[in-house]
C-alpha cells in the first residue's frame, strides 16, 4: 500500500522541521541580519549549489530580485548556476570544481554574501566557491546537512552555518526550502518593517 508510505514521508518531514526549528531559529536570525545588512549597504548575495540545491539557489535569487510575499524594491541576488556559457566554458577550461569559484572572484566584493548550499557539505565546487568568497572578504551563509561535511569545517566564526540535523537528502532539501523562505521573510521584515503595524 502506497498511502501509509506517503503518510510516513509527511510525518518524517514535519517532525524534522519541528526539531530543526529549535536548533536553527537563532542562526537563521543571525543569517537574516547579515543578509539585510549587506543588501541595505548596497551589496549583493551570490548563491550556488548543485542539482536540487541549484534550483534552491535560483529560487532564492528570484524571490529577492522579484518579490517574496509583498511589494518592495528589487534586492541584489545572483544565482551562479544559471549561465550555461560560463558553466561550460569554465568547466571545460578549468574543471567543474571551479564553475562557481571563478564567478565569485569575478563578481564578489568585500561585504557581499555567498549563500552556499550543499546537502552533504562536501560538494567540491561549492567548497571552492567558499574559498573564493573568503579571498574576497565575503561573509558566507552555508546551508548543509549530514553534519556539515568539509564545508562546515571551512567556515569562520563570523559565517553562519545552517546545518539540518538529518542524513537523508530529500528531508534536508525540504528544510532548506523552508529556511530559504524564512530568510526571505526575515529580510523583508528587517528592511521594510512589520506589515501588520502599517495596517
Amino acid at each position: 500500500m502506497l498511502e501509509p508510505r506517503i503518510r510516513q514521508q509527511f510525518e518524517e518531514s514535519a517532525q524534522l522541521k519541528l526539531q530543526a526549528a529549535s536548533l536553527l531559529a537563532a542562526p537563521l536570525a543571525q543569517a537574516v541580519e547579515a543578509l539585510a545588512t549587506t543588501l541595505g549597504n548596497g551589496g549583493k548575495i551570490l548563491a550556488c549549489g548543485n542539482g536540487g540545491s541549484a534550483a534552491d539557489a535560483q529560487h532564492f535569487a528570484a524571490e529577492l530580485v522579484g518579490r517574496f510575499e509583498r511589494e518592495r524594491p528589487e534586492l541584489a541576488a545572483v544565482a551562479l548556476s544559471t549561465d550555461s556559457s560560463i558553466l561550460t566554458a569554465v568547466g571545460n577550461d578549468y574543471g567543474f570544481e571551479q564553475v562557481f569559484a571563478r564567478q565569485v572572484r569575478a563578481l564578489g566584493q568585500p561585504g557581499d554574501v555567498l549563500l552556499a548550499i550543499s546537502t552533504s557539505g562536501s560538494s567540491p565546487n561549492v567548497i571552492e566557491a567558499v574559498r573564493a568568497a573568503q579571498e574576497r572578504d565575503m561573509l558566507i551563509v552555508a546551508l548543509t546537512g549530514k553534519g556539515g561535511g568539509k564545508l562546515g569545517a571551512l567556515l569562520s566564526d563570523v559565517d553562519v552555518h545552517l546545518c539540518v540535523p538529518h542524513e537523508r537528502t530529500a528531508r534536508i532539501q525540504e528544510v532548506h526550502l523552508l529556511m530559504l523562505h524564512c530568510l526571505c521573510d526575515g529580510v523583508d521584515w528587517t528592511l521594510m518593517g512589520n506589515p501588520e503595524e502599517s495596517t
